[in-house]
């Protein structure tokens, strides 16, 4: 049978598509804005036909119906990262959190996870019967390797992205032909706070360096302070509309890099249609699985590697607390640890956390102690420079007195005074 006759064979609709999820299952749906909300949709109409079916992936885009109050009976979602639309589920007893690291997401799903069915979106199939996975590849390559059964919705809007990204027809159990806008996500909002963030870890940014960005404001303004740098590359796990505009500016290049040069290596994209134009059969941008991509081992083969990430409190110590608000999870540890200790272990590599000093003006964000009940993402002897839009610290090989008083430099400064009562009282120096 040829990849054409089998494709043929195998497309169906939605309705008859999750007709094969049956009670019990695992459902390990496609990431982000990869999600295929109609396949999604259509199970969620069958509700009635299942009990305990589990829901698992990282960030939701979509509405995550099955998440809602109601569907208890017939779904559990198990968040390996929480995003807005899933939150409340698990805060509230509808759901479940597993901590992991993103590069550990595909090894879970041949062991401690095994998929039985893998919800995803590609592209139409190219003249050699290869679909590509589009803005999502991940842990979405892992899952559909290791799933009993593959739904895929396929979708012409889906950009065709290069790299590791490519699924053969055979591997697909049911095609749902469907097209729909690819998920976007909108630019941030960047105000003067995150303008003199940028402009401060921009000053940390050096001509070819390799760099790693994460979602947000904070990371959109790194890259406005970044035009006049040189040489720059990429090896992220994400990126988003940002980066097409410093490559139309001349910034990015990626011709200085260690580590397949010349070559944007991502292992998912998040933006807006000026993004998914600027991927679409670009062979310049490398997708690839997460296990590969997050890899510390393969990030520190990158020189100059410089790791941006941002989080939620950061004690006097340096330890950094990033997915959680006390004990409530607002988040994932995602890739953040691995491209730390990848920068960390790089030829001339920096790692940064980058973030305002204060929430919303109301409490500071360096605290004397993280809150009650929070995870420390990052653990303080893997910190090296700390950001805000006060300054720069600078804290691995300093002492813990050391570290103490840079952070309260860049603290806001009105909550300095309490910061330096702290200092007093746990290293008994004056400040």
């Amino acid at each position: 049978m040829s990849w054409k006759e089998y494709y043929a064979a195998h497309t169906t609709t939605a309705e008859q598509a999750v007709a094969r999820i049956h009670s019990g299952d695992r459902v390990v749906v496609q990431h982000a804005c990869g999600e295929p909300s109609h396949l999604l949709d259509a199970m969620v109409a069958n509700a009635a036909a299942y009990e305990n079916v589990e829901v698992v992936h990282m960030v939701a885009m979509g509405k995550a119906a099955y998440a809602q109050p109601g569907m208890e009976a017939h779904f559990r979602h198990n968040a390996l990262f929480v995003g807005g639309t899933t939150r409340a589920a698990v805060a509230e007893g509808r759901g479940d959190f597993t901590p992991c690291f993103f590069s550990e997401v595909p090894g879970f799903f041949a062991d401690a996870l095994p998929v039985d069915v893998a919800l995803i979106t590609v592209t139409p199939p190219d003249e050699n019967g290869k679909c590509s996975l589009g803005v999502s590849v991940d842990y979405t390559m892992a899952a559909v390797k290791c799933a009993k059964t593959v739904i895929a919705q396929v979708n012409r809007n889906m950009p065709f992205t290069c790299g590791q990204s490519l699924v053969g027809v055979e591997e697909i159990d049911c095609f749902v032909l469907y097209d729909a806008p690819v998920i976007p996500l909108a630019p941030p909002k960047i105000g003067p706070v995150e303008e003199a963030i940028g402009e401060n870890v921009a000053s940390l940014v050096r001509d070819g360096d390799t760099l790693q960005l994460g979602i947000g404001a904070i990371p959109d303004a790194v890259l406005k302070f970044l035009t006049g740098k040189k040489d720059l590359g990429i090896h992220s796990e994400m990126f988003s509309d940002g980066v097409v505009d410093l490559a139309r500016a001349g910034a990015i290049t990626n011709g200085k890099k260690s580590l397949h040069p010349g070559k944007y290596v991502v292992t998912f994209l998040m933006g807006t249609q000026k993004l998914y134009d600027f991927v679409d059969h670009n062979p310049e941008v490398y997708l690839a699985p997460v296990d590969y991509v997050n890899d510390p081992f393969v990030i520190a083969q990158n020189d100059n590697m410089v790791s941006i990430n941002s989080c939620v409190q950061v004690d006097l110590m340096g330890q950094v607390a990033s997915e959680t608000i006390g004990p409530l999870q607002i988040s994932g540890t995602g890739g953040q640890v691995d491209f730390i200790r990848g920068a960390a272990r790089s030829k001339g590599g920096r790692a940064i956390i980058a973030m305002p000093s204060t929430v919303k003006g109301k409490t500071s964000k360096i605290v004397p102690r993280l809150d009650a009940g929070a995870a420390v993402t990052t653990c303080r002897c893997d910190v090296d420079y700390v950001v805000t839009e006060y300054g720069i610290a600078h804290l691995k090989g300093h002492t813990l007195r050391e570290r103490a008083r840079a952070l309260i430099e860049i603290a806001h400064p009105d909550f300095r005074d309490g910061l330096r009562e702290e200092f007093e009282r746990r290293f008994h120096k004056t400040y």
